[in-house]
This record gives C-alpha cells, sequence and structure tokens, in this order.
C-alpha cells in the first residue's frame, strides 16, 4: 500500500489562504488504511480549517467529500460537481491522487493535504513500514522475499557492507540491518549459496531514470477497440 502523513494544518491553512470555498477531498483505499486521508480524517481536516480561519477572522467554508479512489477516472468524476465549483480542492490521496484531480479538471486548484512517503506495511498498530521502492527491476527471488532496494540503508545489491552490528544498520541503530535478515533467511533455507553466483548488474533505467514511467498492455488495447467495433455493428 502507498503509506502517506497528513501535512501540518498550518501548512495546509498556509496554501488555503485566500480562497473562501474548500473541498477537502478524501480517497478511500491506501491512505484510509494508514489513517492520513479517508473519510474520517477529511471530515476533521475540514472542521478545523472552519474552525482555525474563524479565530483568524476570516472565515472559510470547509467542505468534505470521499471518492473510493482518486487516481481512477470513474470514481474522480462521482465528485465532478463538487471539484467543480470549489475555490480550492484539498487532495487527501497520494501525489498520484493529487495531480489526477488537476488532470481530470484542468481548471480546478488543487493543493495537497499529504506528504506521499513510501509503499509499506502496517508492521503493528499505529507503525508503518517501507517494504518497496517501486524500482521497477524486483530482486526478491534472488534475496528471499526481502528488498534490498528499499530495506537497506544504502540499497546494497551484492551482500551486506560489514558495517552492521548484532543485526543493526551502522547509519542508524533503531533499524534493522536488511542483509542481516537475508543472509539468516537463506541459510536456514539452505540457499545461501546463491549469494555466491554471479548476479547480473541491477537494470537501474527500469525504475526513475529515462523519465515518468509507462506500462502499456497491447492486449488490453485491442481488446477494447473490438469492443468499440462490436458495439457499432
Amino acid at each position: 500500500m502507498i503509506v502517506a502523513e497528513q501535512k501540518p494544518l498550518s501548512e495546509i491553512m498556509e496554501m488555503t489562504k485566500g480562497f473562501k470555498n474548500i473541498l477537502v477531498l478524501g480517497c478511500g483505499t491506501c491512505v484510509t488504511v494508514c489513517f492520513a486521508g479517508g473519510d474520517k480524517e477529511a471530515e476533521i481536516l475540514a472542521s478545523s480549517i472552519r474552525m482555525a480561519s474563524r479565530l483568524k477572522e476570516n472565515p472559510q467554508e470547509a467542505t468534505h467529500l470521499t471518492v473510493q479512489r482518486q487516481c481512477e477516472w470513474e470514481y474522480l468524476d462521482l465528485a465532478a460537481d463538487a471539484i467543480k465549483s470549489a475555490d480550492v480542492v484539498i487532495s487527501l490521496a497520494c501525489g498520484v491522487g493529487a495531480q489526477a484531480i488537476v488532470e481530470r479538471f484542468p481548471e480546478a486548484r488543487m493543493a495537497p493535504g499529504l506528504n506521499t512517503r513510501f509503499y509499506g506495511l502496517p508492521v503493528k498498530h499505529g507503525v508503518w513500514e517501507e517494504r518497496c521502492a517501486g524500482c521497477g527491476d524486483c530482486v526478491l527471488d534472488y534475496t528471499s522475499g526481502i528488498c534490498p532496494v528499499s530495506r537497506c540503508s544504502k540499497s546494497l545489491l551484492n551482500g551486506p557492507c560489514g558495517g552492521s552490528q548484532n543485526g543493526k544498520c551502522e547509519v542508524d541503530k533503531s533499524i534493522d540491518c536488511a542483509w542481516h535478515f537475508i543472509v539468516e533467511k537463506m541459510t536456514a533455507q539452505g540457499t545461501l549459496d546463491k549469494l555466491a553466483e554471479p548476479h547480473a548488474p541491477k537494470n537501474w533505467r527500469a525504475g526513475r531514470d529515462g523519465g515518468p514511467g509507462r506500462i502499456v498492455r497491447e492486449d488490453l488495447l485491442r481488446e477494447k477497440a473490438r469492443g468499440a467495433e462490436e458495439g457499432k455493428s
């Protein structure tokens, strides 16, 4: 899941300064799970904006609405009227959802209400940890299901650096050493010899290099085209 956290109220108030009609738009998936941008958080933020603006004697009208996913047109379109009528939309979604608003509604003014942090999971109640960096060239088979790109502080791909002690990273003693876990698991599974095998350099170009990522499924495009043609006949 995408993990995010809400921006401080003071920062949100600064971004929306001068706007009277504010829509706080929540998102019902990842950011709901991490308690950052769901319907409850959207309602609380809208209320906080109203109260804070009144204290500054410059009252603002703030309402809230939540869609299932801000990153898909079919769900975002359900909020079209509210988005178009607002002076500014505070997006409580990840950066993808926030940008989807301005792509779908070019005239809309948007302010991000969250800081998108990483792809992660809840390790216990109230704690989320990164597990994937979206590098585009997954090596989890090589490292027995533990990601060295996101979980190693140095993103090392060819074994531990030698600086860890007692399973803790030398960068920060509160961080577990990913390679300590990898070696322990592979030892227990009897697969440690895989690390001695020559391993091709990672294809970093599949990640951020070369511009924004894009995936095209030609089979799905053809399927849609066939459906359109059948609909005409």
